[in-house]
This record gives structure tokens, C-alpha cells and sequence, in this order.
């Protein structure tokens, strides 16, 4: 990169397009200011180099079972020590995409979080139930928000 830009670095899994849905919708929002460099990638293909060139991390996941579904958790357990041995101070975000709740994939997502140690920028957005406009509009918020918050140096 060659300007003093900060990165956003969003990272997805997604089953069934929801996240993936959810994920765009933060990332267009997010890049809307032109103030912060916006990086998309899957869980299945982020690294702890992603992790290291990024100056905030919005995790977008989806609950299955009432837990952290499996394709986030790996990203999170892959990155978990190589992040602690680069001494990764980043603040993050965290949108769930949940059938009918979420706070569970939420407890575990901060818990595995506060490890590395992460520091939790915003309140995480739970959107519930079957893809609509609202979770779009919820997950741009989220985006533009912490975007706004990093250009600004308040994380």
C-alpha cells in the first residue's frame, strides 16, 4: 500500500451466502469514505499475514448449533498462535449471522478473541433469522462505523 491509509481487513465464512451477503454489504460500506483500504477474504483463506497488515478486523460468522461455526473457529484457531507470537494488537468487530440467537457464538468468537489478545472496538451485531434488507443495512452500519472509527484513530 502505497499511502498511510488504514486496512480493514473483513473476514468471512459462509454456508449458505448469508455471510458472504453480510460481508459485501460491511465492505462497500466501509470503503464508502475512501479513508481506509477495505481487504475481503474467506476464513479458508486469510492468513496471520492478513491479520498483521490489517489495522482492524471485522469477523463476519454465522452460528450453527449455537456455536461459532466450524469455518470461523478454524480461521481463529489457524491464526490463534502465530498471532500471539507476532504480539497482534488489533481491534475487532464481530457481525453473526444466527437462526435464532447468537450470544453463544458470540461468548465463544470474544473468548477466543480476548486470547490472542484482540480488543473488542464495537458491540457485536447479532442479525437473526432468515437473509433480509435489514441484515444488509446492519452489517453496512457495522462497516462504515468501525471504518470511520479507524481513519479517525479512536480504535
Amino acid at each position: 500500500m502505497s499511502d498511510s491509509r488504514q486496512v480493514l481487513l473483513i473476514v468471512y465464512h459462509s454456508q449458505s451466502g448469508t455471510c458472504a451477503r453480510m460481508a459485501r454489504a460491511a465492505a462497500e460500506a466501509a470503503g464508502e469514505g475512501g479513508e481506509v483500504e477495505v481487504r475481503v477474504r474467506r476464513a479458508c483463506d486469510a492468513a496471520v499475514t492478513d491479520l498483521a497488515a490489517a489495522g482492524g478486523l471485522l469477523l463476519v460468522a454465522a452460528e450453527n448449533a449455537g456455536y461459532l461455526a466450524g469455518g470461523m473457529k478454524e480461521f481463529i484457531d489457524r491464526v490463534f498462535y502465530p498471532a500471539i507470537d507476532r504480539e497482534l494488537l488489533l481491534p475487532y468487530a464481530l457481525l453473526v449471522s444466527a437462526g435464532n440467537d447468537g450470544r453463544n457464538a458470540v461468548a465463544q468468537a470474544q473468548r477466543l478473541l480476548r486470547g490472542i489478545p484482540l480488543t473488542q472496538a464495537t458491540e457485536p451485531v447479532i442479525c437473526r433469522g432468515e437473509w433480509c434488507e435489514a441484515h444488509a443495512q446492519r452489517a453496512g452500519e457495522l462497516g462504515e462505523a468501525f471504518a470511520t472509527g479507524l481513519s479517525m484513530g479512536v480504535f
